[in-house]
């Protein structure tokens, strides 16, 4: 098992480390709403080796069959690893090498640009200031830092393993 889920996994964290920084490279010239998209759609196909790696285990491991909580773990673990390998990429460039040393100041006025056409009050425009200005400061620290990330490719993960897990699924 130990080999399956090393792989998948380090197939699929590379993935998405890999679309991420090309979106990353051109976020000025796309904007962060294709940007999401993007990336979104990139961290669910790079989610489809969790189904192969939980095939690639019932077929050559266990001999065609396998429960839906087996294939649960094979399935999370590689989701672990990708996530896990999205994580510390981002943490070095963010960090480190600081591949994006205004991302923040540029996400936050995106946001504001944002409220503002959407017409929204000034009150409420203040408001998403203050709000940036504070994600901002939380954004700096590593480990909240590393926590937010985590959780942007982790619920695509989990999904997929569930619905991977209950399809692949043979007693």
């Amino acid at each position: 098992m130990r080999k399956i889920v090393i792989t998948f996994g380090l197939i699929s964290g590379a993935i998405m480390i890999g679309m991420m920084l090309v979106t990353m490279s051109f976020i000025d010239k796309i904007g962060f709403d294709k940007a999401l998209v993007l990336g979104y759609t990139t961290i669910v196909g790079a989610f489809l080796l969790v189904f192969f790696g939980i095939r690639s285990y019932r077929e050559n491991v266990l001999g065609g069959t396998i429960t839906f909580g087996k294939a649960f773990a094979v399935g999370i673990l590689i989701t672990l690893i990708a996530c896990v390998c999205y994580v510390v990429v981002w943490e070095i460039a963010y960090f480190y090498f600081n591949l994006m040393p205004d991302f923040m100041d540029k996400y936050a006025q995106h946001m504001i640009e944002k409220a503002r056409a959407a017409g929204d009050s000034q009150q409420m425009i203040d408001a998403q200031i203050q709000e940036m200005k504070n994600f901002k400061t939380m954004y700096d620290n590593l480990f909240i830092n590393a926590a937010f990330t985590f959780m942007e490719p982790f619920p695509v993960g989990l999904a997929v393993t569930l619905i991977s897990s209950a399809i692949l699924r043979r007693r």
